[in-house]
């Protein structure tokens, strides 16, 4: 296993992670949902192999939001370790960007476990995600 991490290109969206959000049974976000139109992430490859992803928006502030993290369905050997290696590289990112806080919408257990190990605290629980489409 080596890991390589590198950002989202333009065929990532309609060629991997689509597929992944399928896989997951989740309704992928539309391209123009995420940060620079699908592009504004990381993905973590295990040789040729994409293992997992994740997107960063930057806002008008000092919080950075980390979202829509998602990974190979058919990828377990070393899943934790890649996804520990993505939140770390965004983690980095944003400390380059002189970001403050890191804000993250989590419903996975394994994830929240994740992020926990990595430095993060649990804020407010929320009920609902709620988006209206203008």
């Amino acid at each position: 296993m080596e890991f390589t991490v590198r950002k989202l290109n333009t065929t990532d969206y309609d060629d991997i992670l689509v597929g992944w959000w399928k896989g997951w049974k989740w309704t992928p976000p539309t391209r123009d949902f995420l940060p620079e139109n699908g592009e504004g992430g990381f993905i973590v490859l295990d040789g040729d192999t994409p293992v997992c992803a994740g997107f960063v928006y930057i806002t008008n502030s000092k919080v950075a939001w980390c979202e829509f993290i998602i990974s190979n369905p058919n990828y377990k050997d070393h899943r934790k370790e890649a996804l520990s290696l993505l939140v770390e590289t965004i983690n980095t990112l944003c400390i380059e960007l002189k970001m403050k806080y890191i804000y993250a919408l989590l419903k996975s257990n394994s994830l929240i476990d994740l992020y926990s190990n990595l430095g993060y605290k649990q804020a407010d629980s929320y009920k609902s995600e709620m988006i209206k489409v203008l």
